[in-house]
């Protein structure tokens, strides 16, 4: 494994409510100095949850996503607040968005996109023995829940309003993970 480079200088160049934008100064094993910009990770990053139903639906929501400008479907998401235990901010997220909460939860896997300059990683919990539990969420508008067979999963991914890697990724690796259980 090479040696990391070292940072030599960081500075912060823009700062948004939601974003940093740093400017780095690097210097590789080999003596090349260079200059990086990064989107730098704020907190603890995120969940994103994949709740499954006992009769093996995934409990999906279609949310404004501002990005791109139009309604997306995709998993429960949100942020892990301040020093809350992973698993407790997924349980929270899915009885905010979707009004169930989880007697099991799992994480499977962390995530990252675009590595080479965002700084932000996805959590991705699966949660089973789902039951219904609401709790008041900051979501500006009520969310659609849309309940989708997991064996279903590649006609949803082909879906114009499915286009969040996280989500198909989370999607994937979950199936797989509750098929190797089934065995």
């Amino acid at each position: 494994m090479p040696r990391k480079p070292t940072i030599r200088q960081t500075e912060t160049v823009a700062r948004s409510r939601l974003f940093r934008i740093e400017a780095l100064e690097l210097e590789f094993a080999n003596g090349t100095v260079t200059h990086y910009e990064r989107l730098a990770g704020s907190g603890r990053g995120a969940v994103l949850i994949v709740p499954v139903t006992e009769a093996d639906e995934v409990l999906l929501v279609r949310e404004y996503a501002a990005g791109v400008h139009r309604y997306e479907l995709g998993l429960p998401k949100g942020r892990i607040e301040g020093e809350e235990p992973l698993l407790e901010a997924a349980n929270r997220e899915i009885m905010e968005e979707i009004g169930f909460a989880a007697s099991r939860l799992e994480e499977l896997t962390s995530l990252t996109l675009a590595p080479g300059y965002l700084g932000h990683t996805t959590h991705v919990v699966l949660a089973r023995g789902l039951y219904p539990r609401r709790e008041p969420g900051d979501e500006p508008e009520e969310l659609e829940v849309v309940p989708w067979p997991l064996a279903a999963i590649g006609e949803l991914a082909a879906r114009p309003d499915v286009t969040e890697a996280r989500t198909i990724a989370a999607l994937y690796l979950s199936r797989d993970r509750l098929a190797r259980e089934g065995e």
